[in-house]
């Protein structure tokens, strides 16, 4: 049963959204006033939704729809995630449009949070809306769960996972958002892809802190502590981790050759079957494929001194891990304190989750995926990748045993570049087609 087309409108909906400033790095600053005006605008949005679907509200952030399949809840749901916060935006970068004014220009829908994450979050919305509105029941339970804080840990997702697992229920599918459907996946392979996470990269953010004498700077000793702070953090370079090629890559080389032409595809298959070449072509390569088979550092933060002629008595930097699969935060930490090798640079961790389990390309979850994509973007194929940010699902996958990382949107590489930049922007046919893969995927759920 497919309804009609998605009801017309979807980019003036998703340009309200924008509207609404719900960045969660400064709700002490903006109050709770913006988050709370977005969940109403849902329930002004979709009111099928909230007439048919049980909400609840899990801390101050989080929501959690309910909406009851015909089939045995033993069955296990399906849970569709999303959150509604974005990033902070700098105000001295030029923006095209205002970020929060959600232009819609150019067969576009502008604004911060237009990809991340509210584009991919109306796409659900709207497929559930459009559904109820045709009177179909879905053969599962479903969930809708979508927070507000995701971008400063996720709290509220965190809550949601727990709640679920109280009360028994594993879910048979979590998609939350990730990957993308995009063009020339890697340098050499051409064509369109839909990049599906299968797993996701742990997160460590350390903070690294010296002490040292205080006092003049005209006569400073041969190591100050910012000099054994820019030392240490010199020491955690690109090489700090081997680069290994996990079991996603090598599936994802397998999948991406069958449908490169010429001699590139004999490259991919050779990658697909020898990990260790693959660990060192793309550790080469740098960039985003050097991140797929490495642990990455990253300083971010550095601090120390209270005047320029004046020796600080204690200085820092924090520093952010992304930690590739198969390895642990415990194995990751040790390596960061061997690298620095100065017992007087104390090294803190700050926050820390491990990187989760691959889901399987061989289960009847990621064919339903593959399925889905064949209605919303024929002829593009399923590619499993890994997924170097941090997303909510992770607080699923400890206890769901099929979770994707994927956004059904069309992205280019410049659109991709201004998540968390300048001038994000969706395409409305991308909007278009990313509701007709929920549908498409809700309707074939038996």
């Amino acid at each position: 049963m497919t309804p009609p087309t998605v009801r017309p409108g979807i980019e003036d909906r998703l340009s309200r959204m924008i509207r609404l400033p719900t960045v969660s790095a400064e709700i002490s600053e903006r109050g709770p006033a913006p988050f709370e005006d977005f969940v109403s605008l849902l329930a002004e949005l979709y009111p099928l939704t909230h007439e048919r679907l049980r909400l609840e509200r899990h801390t101050d952030l989080g929501l959690l729809f309910h909406w009851a399949g015909r089939g045995p809840a033993s069955d296990g749901p399906v849970v569709l995630m999303a959150h509604y916060d974005v990033v902070p935006v700098d105000e001295s970068d030029g923006w095209t449009h205002p970020p929060f004014d959600g232009a819609i220009a150019g067969g576009r829908v502008w604004g911060r949070g237009a990809l991340d994450d509210k584009g991919p979050l109306i796409v659900v919305i709207e497929a559930v809306e459009n559904l109820l509105a045709d009177g179909f029941e879905p053969a599962r339970d479903v969930y809708l769960s979508f927070g507000g804080n995701e971008e400063t840990y996720g709290h509220a997702a965190q809550r949601i996972a727990a709640v679920l697992q109280e009360r028994g229920i594993v879910p048979w599918l979590v998609v939350d958002e990730g990957g993308a459907v995009v063009d020339a996946p890697l340098p050499f392979v051409p064509g369109r892809a839909a990049m599906i996470g299968v797993g996701e990269k742990g997160v460590m953010t350390v903070r690294l802190s010296a002490r040292g004498d205080g006092g003049h700077a005209s006569a400073p000793p041969s190591l100050t502590a910012v000099r054994r702070i820019a030392r240490a953090v010199d020491r955690l370079g690109p090489r700090t981790f081997r680069p290994r090629a996990s079991t996603a890559i090598l599936r994802m080389l397998s999948r991406l050759a069958d449908q490169t032409p010429g001699s590139a595809r004999h490259l991919l298959r050779l990658l697909g079957s020898a990990p260790l070449l693959t660990a060192q072509v793309f550790a080469a390569l740098g960039g985003e494929p050097a991140a797929l088979v490495r642990t990455t550092v990253a300083p971010t933060m550095q601090s120390g001194g209270t005047a320029a002629n004046v020796l600080p008595s204690q200085a820092s930097a924090t520093v952010n891990l992304r930690i590739a699969l198969g390895e642990t935060t415990q194995q990751t930490v040790l390596r960061v304190r061997r690298r620095i090798r100065d017992p007087l640079v104390r090294v803190e961790v700050v926050e820390a989750s491990e990187p989760s389990p691959e889901s399987s390309t061989d289960n009847a979850q990621f064919a339903l995926l593959a399925e889905a994509l064949a209605v919303s973007h024929p002829g593009v194929p399923a590619v499993p990748y890994v997924m170097m940010a941090a997303t909510d699902s992770r607080h699923f996958h400890r206890f769901a045993p099929a979770v994707y990382r994927f956004a059904p949107l069309d992205m280019s590489n410049a659109q991709r570049a201004s998540i968390h930049g300048v001038d994000e922007n969706v395409e409305i046919a991308a909007l278009e087609r990313g509701e007709r893969f929920h549908r498409a995927l809700l309707e074939r759920l038996g």
